[in-house]
């Protein structure tokens, strides 16, 4: 008999807790916002700020990427 793999939706109704990654995204936001919002000299730098923070994996990832030599 061959066995069902269980969808993610069964585990996480099982765990009861499944906001990992989505967790870790939001502290990384709100960690973000302060930093860019704690080193800005103006108000626009500000917004800009704000708006890096709602992509800041992309910035994460390019850092990385670069250190590496990719």
């Amino acid at each position: 008999m061959v066995k069902k793999k269980k969808s993610s939706e069964q585990v996480c109704k099982k765990m009861d807790n499944c906001s990992g990654p989505g967790a870790i995204y939001g502290l990384g936001l709100i960690g973000s916002i302060v930093y860019y919002i704690s080193t800005a000299t103006g108000f626009w730098v500000g917004v800009l700020g704000v708006l890096k923070s709602l992509v800041w994996p992309a910035f994460v990832v390019y850092e990385l990427m670069q250190s590496l030599g990719m």
